[in-house]
């Protein structure tokens, strides 16, 4: 009887292999997709963080402990001071926007509960003598609400949680997976190396420049601010100087806006304030100089560009930062980037040759001046084995 087959068994079985990895890298992409939050945030805690994870590798030699500490002391204090900045900005927008409305009260919103259980807590809340005369009632909605809250906080928590683990073991594993991403596509002279090269030095240019010049920038409001309140006549006072503080610093990320967003208000505030008191107009004035100086002047022209480098273009990346929460909600603002930077050096590197039909190689072939060279990430790299051998 003849053959029939497909072709020879080999490629019967290489077909089905490649079959295979289709269906997996599809279900990789799917999981991927649900989870993209812990993802996007365990990405951006790694490259935030790696430098200084490296820093503390030279004098420590164990990489669980180094990486464990560098969570503890960078990622956690991030989190928590976001967490406070976020619930009291909420605080302070429920009491201008819904300050007398009967659905909230504190960060509580009572809005998705039946109109029958909103009005028996908003009534408890405000007579808790009320619970004696309707136990059932008032214990139901307790229940309701309680359920609801402990939800969306054990759901944030378990988010926040694997996110940092995920950033612990990136930063431990770092290196492993750099080893069996090179032995996949054949060494550190290939495209392919050259390409997630470019793309992982990039996002740490991109990820530790902007945190730390978000922390300069909210250190150096947080000052100004604190200064404000110190000096300022009797009835002028900055509000919530700590969160504008940190506000200032991530609005200062935006080029051409830094922190006008912010300070201008403050300035308008504590104008409406004097024409109140009668008096500190011109220490408004003065004040608003000062803001113009520190918050927009300053980070401009001397910060941004010594702390983030010239790798990648700030103006380009305002539009990753703009745009990428309106698209995805609030991890859209970690997660275009992420896609501009794969975008970009896909561009500059691997499309050029393809398009023009020419071999494929490791250099720049568009763009030189705009991202990561991978020649000089191969030179670091060579340079780190001969010291690891030595």
């Amino acid at each position: 009887m003849s053959d029939v087959g497909f072709g020879p068994p080999t490629d019967r079985a290489r077909v089905g292999w490649w079959a295979f990895v289709l269906v997996l890298a599809l279900a990789a992409a799917f999981l991927a997709y649900s989870f993209v939050e812990i993802l996007v945030l365990g990405i951006f805690g790694y490259y935030a963080t790696r430098p200084i994870y490296r820093r503390l590798a030279h004098h420590v030699d164990r990489d669980g402990l180094v990486a464990g500490i560098t969570v503890l002391v960078v990622v956690v204090p991030i989190l928590l001071l976001v967490g406070y900045v976020g619930f009291h900005l909420f605080q302070q927008v429920q009491q201008a926007v819904g300050g007398g409305s009967a659905v909230a009260f504190g960060p509580l919103d009572l809005s998705s509960l039946p109109a029958a259980q909103r009005n028996t807590l908003t009534t408890l809340i405000q007579n808790p003598g009320q619970f004696v005369d309707q136990p059932q009632q008032t214990l139901q909605t307790a229940l309701s609400v309680g359920g609801q809250i402990l939800g969306a906080v054990f759901g944030t928590l378990v988010m926040v949680a694997l996110s940092i683990t995920l950033s612990y073991f990136l930063l431990r594993s770092d290196d492993a997976i750099a080893e069996g991403f090179r032995e996949l596509v054949g060494g550190r002279d290939t495209t392919a190396h050259a390409y997630v090269a470019a793309v992982d030095t990039d996002l740490e240019s991109v990820f530790f420049g902007n945190l730390l010049f978000v922390a300069v920038m909210s250190a150096i409001a947080a000052l100004a601010y604190w200064a404000t309140n110190l000096l300022a006549p009797q009835g002028l006072a900055v509000p919530m100087a700590l969160v504008l503080a940190v506000l200032t610093g991530v609005a200062s990320l935006i080029p051409l806006v830094v922190g006008k967003v912010v300070y201008l208000p403050v300035v308008a505030y504590l104008g409406f304030q004097a024409m109140q008191a009668g008096s500190g107009l011109p220490f408004v004035g003065g004040a608003l100089a000062v803001y113009f100086l520190l918050l927009d002047i300053l980070p401009q022209t001397f910060i941004q560009p010594y702390i983030t480098g010239r790798q990648l273009d700030m103006l380009v990346l305002m539009f990753a930062y703009i745009l990428g929460p309106t698209l995805f909600g609030w991890y859209g603002f970690f997660l275009l980037p992420i896609v501009f930077v794969v975008m970009l050096e896909a561009l500059r590197i691997p499309i050029p040759e393809l398009v023009r039909g020419e071999p494929l190689t490791q250099s720049v072939s568009l763009g030189e001046d705009v991202g990561t060279n991978p020649q000089s990430v191969r030179d670091v790299e060579n340079g780190d084995d001969a010291a690891t051998e030595d």
